[in-house]
């Protein structure tokens, strides 16, 4: 008896210190969840956003981690499917015990995992443009809002060195982005004296390839007056959209597109040179010139070499969601570091005010309450070579407004998350 007795509590002890031993190994690194489509539809956006937050993670864990500790990637495939963001996210949160999440792209995908981060309380940074009319205190936003982007590129084009466009073509994916961004800029124009008759607004689904009839429209459309597309098409359906442009012959003199969803990399997969002076609004570009770029565009080329990427190994690209999510997990380490802890309250609290010298020229600064960073503008023109010439540009970075003053009843509601 008294031998089984031993052997009982060995045994007992054994459980207790190996259960203790992968505790502290478990604790010897910090989870970070990676949640971007590396397959479907907006793959061809965001499987570069998935590399930048693991290029991101070597560098920070080569400069000594976070607190002491290296972070350790958990990267899934929600494969643009908006229910599956949901259930990966909260896998992330509640099995894999991810400290945060960098990821989406798409609203409905934001809008997909938004009550999985605030019913558990997680984290999420979203690096993309999107619409506004959101505050979460579970997400921060280190994309534009529609006045850090939409609303100043519309103005561009209404000006003089724009081209003074009268009438409008609305030509978006079928979601949320599109939509309420268009409801922001009908409401914008209407306060500018454009009549609806002078607005032509047409949605299309996801992944669609036929933009023959489309452009078609848009070409007789703009014989009413001087005209401009204002395009918030997603994905792989710029591909063709842009090549039916070149089709058409409808150049960027006659008729400017201005896009809100294509940058460097959605140009890689086209041929530039009939799009030469369309447009592209963003709040960086590959091309800025300044010592902050140069240096994150040779260590994403050394790294894109290094991991054998795709595309950059040969040609590396950087854009303005690589730039919006290299700025997030910058700052959130920041954060946790003044927190001296990765608890989601006390990380969210130490964000306020955070300040980043951003490879867009300017120290960008997460706002002290509404959870959106201070950012430039600017508008680049395409050049022959899939770059952009940035045309015109903000002295400084712009604050954001997460409920758009051209919304109806938005004047009430507060700068600031619920807690």
């Amino acid at each position: 008896m008294n031998r089984r007795g031993t052997l009982t509590t060995l045994a007992a002890s054994l459980a207790l210190g190996l259960g203790l031993n992968s505790q502290v190994l478990a604790a010897d690194t910090i989870k970070v969840g990676v949640l971007h489509s590396l397959s479907g539809t907006m793959a061809i956006s965001e499987t570069v956003l998935k590399d930048t937050v693991l290029m991101a993670i070597d560098d920070i864990n080569a400069k000594g981690g976070v607190l002491g500790k290296k972070l350790e990637p958990v990267v899934v495939d929600p494969a643009s499917n908006w229910p599956l963001f949901a259930e990966k996210a909260k896998q992330l949160i509640t099995q894999d015990k991810v400290a945060v999440v960098f990821g989406c792209w798409t609203s409905v995908s934001r809008k997909s995992v938004l009550p999985v981060f605030e019913q558990n309380n997680g984290l999420l940074f979203y690096p993309v443009q999107y619409e506004g009319e959101e505050l979460s205190k579970n997400v921060f936003y280190t994309g534009a809002a529609p006045n850090q982007q939409a609303i100043p590129a519309v103005e561009y084009l209404m000006s003089k060195e724009g081209g003074g466009a009268k009438r409008f073509v609305l030509l978006g994916t079928d979601y949320v982005y599109p939509r309420t961004t268009n409801k922001i800029l009908r409401a914008f124009l209407k306060s500018k004296g454009v009549k609806d008759s002078d607005i032509m607004e047409t949605y299309t689904p996801f992944g669609h390839s036929d933009y023959q009839t489309i452009v078609a429209d848009v070409k007789k459309f703009s014989t009413g007056g001087k005209t401009a597309v204002i395009s918030t098409i997603n994905g792989d359906s710029n591909v063709p959209f842009y090549k039916e442009l070149g089709n058409a012959g409808l150049k960027a003199k006659d008729v400017p597109v201005v896009a809100f969803s294509v940058g460097e990399e959605e140009l890689r997969g086209v041929d530039t040179k009939p799009l030469v002076g369309h447009l592209a609004a963003w709040n960086y570009f590959m091309s800025v010139k300044n010592p902050t770029n140069t240096a994150f565009i040779t260590q994403w080329g050394d790294y894109a070499k290094a991991k054998n990427i795709a595309g950059h190994k040969d040609k590396p690209l950087t854009n303005d969601p690589m730039e919006a999510t290299w700025v997030g997990i910058h700052m959130w380490k920041q954060a946790v570091e003044k927190a001296k802890s990765t608890d989601t309250d006390k990380v969210i609290a130490a964000m306020a005010g955070q300040t980043f010298t951003a490879p867009d020229g300017f120290t960008v600064k997460m706002d002290e309450k509404n959870h959106h960073l201070h950012k430039p503008v600017m508008v680049g023109e395409i050049k022959g070579d899939g770059q952009f010439s940035v045309v015109w540009k903000t002295k400084g970075p712009i604050k954001a407004q997460p409920w758009s003053p051209y919304i109806d009843g938005n004047d009430k509601k507060k700068d600031e998350p619920s807690k």
